[in-house]
């Protein structure tokens, strides 16, 4: 699984828009169903109005018919290893059990490997609205 979602994150980073920060960043997501979804960042002179690669991917994946997140991989470039912004951190949980595997890589492999939980611990998730 690691290879499909690294080589789909690679691939779209590629893509990404980024004049601003040069800072491109490529996500992809394994679904329920074992399809690979993914997205890059596009970022928008009107700061914040850009788009997060995470939310990208998960656009791609709801888009499709997929409704639950089963790993999904971060991939950019620096000397710290790349995580979800808090907001994509809140907006994998909403599709993502507790355990669901968040891999951060960079261009070389992986970097880092966490649970959705580890990464925003005691989260509002939609069983609190049930």
């Amino acid at each position: 699984m690691f290879e499909a979602l690294f080589d789909a994150a690679r691939a779209v980073r590629a893509r990404a828009y980024a004049p601003y920060s040069r800072f491109q960043v490529g996500a992809a997501l394994v679904d329920e169903a074992g399809r690979v979804h993914a997205g890059c960042n596009v970022e928008n002179a009107a700061y914040p109005v850009g788009t997060c690669a995470e939310a990208a991917a998960i656009a791609a994946m709801i888009a499709a018919g997929g409704r639950r997140i089963a790993a999904i991989l971060v991939l950019g470039d620096g000397p710290a290893p790349v995580t979800p912004c808090g907001a994509c951190r809140q907006r994998i949980r909403e599709f993502a059990a507790r355990d669901t595997p968040v891999l951060v890589a960079d261009p070389h492999g992986l970097r880092a490997r966490f649970t959705i939980e580890a990464l925003l611990p005691a989260s509002f998730g939609p069983e609190n609205l049930l």
